[in-house]
């Protein structure tokens, strides 16, 4: 796909907690991926949640925040709840969920080091389980950090002033952009844009018929090639 892309090729994207299988496909199709954490902060979306599959069904794992008060506030500014002990029911919920998982140990000794500290930032804590899953993938790539540049409000801007301080030719974006992004403008600053068509095929799970989008640790607990999704 990304073989015939103008290099270097930059994704960014705003961290998710546990995020799916498509976040690491724009990780491994990029050469710069940026955390695109100084925009704001969604409450209905995925920055503070993800979902796992059970032998009850499918069930969310939500990372409690503080939000009263503070509407439109930056993700990077986005603080945990931490009264309450969620680490460890998550970690608990996975390990019940995928024990008969053939890769249960590996990725658990993954995500306790992470969980097993206490995250101030939501969007920390997301970078570092991000970082730590694409370790454990192989996915090595140079990872910024939006808030590391003084970049302009207009949204096409922002985008291309971080391609152009980055040196990236390419702009390689999920479809949720094509309500706002204007490729003509970017064409203008000497940028190409590609748009992610990445679809996850089917895998084995535990707990019955394939269910699609789930957090990246479902596919990680069930297959040994943690690449193939790729293919």
């Amino acid at each position: 796909m990304s073989a015939d892309w103008p290099r270097p090729i930059l994704a960014a994207l705003q961290p998710s907690y546990l995020p799916w299988l498509g976040a690491f496909e724009q990780l491994a199709q990029s050469d710069i991926f940026v955390v695109y954490d100084d925009v704001q902060y969604d409450r209905d979306g995925w920055r503070n949640r993800n979902r796992i599959k059970t032998a009850q069904g499918i069930q969310w794992l939500t990372v409690p925040v503080l939000t009263k008060g503070l509407f439109g506030q930056k993700i990077c500014d986005v603080l945990i709840d931490n009264r309450k002990p969620w680490p460890r029911k998550h970690l608990e919920t996975m390990r019940q969920a995928y024990a008969k998982a053939p890769f249960l140990n590996p990725v658990m000794a993954e995500l306790i080091p992470v969980l097993g500290q206490e995250w101030k930032g939501l969007s920390d804590l997301n970078t570092a389980l991000f970082l730590s899953l694409a370790r454990l993938m192989g996915l090595e790539r140079t990872i910024r950090r939006s808030g590391e540049f003084a970049l302009p409000e207009d949204k096409n801007d922002r985008l291309i002033e971080l391609c152009q301080k980055l040196g990236a030719k390419t702009y390689y974006s999920g479809q949720a952009a094509k309500d706002y992004l204007a490729e003509e403008r970017f064409a203008r600053a000497g940028i190409a844009v590609r748009w992610q068509e990445f679809q996850p095929h089917t895998y084995p799970q535990l707990h019955g018929e394939f269910v699609s989008h789930l957090s990246v640790v479902d596919w990680l607990f069930n297959c040994p090639d943690r690449l193939s999704f790729l293919s």
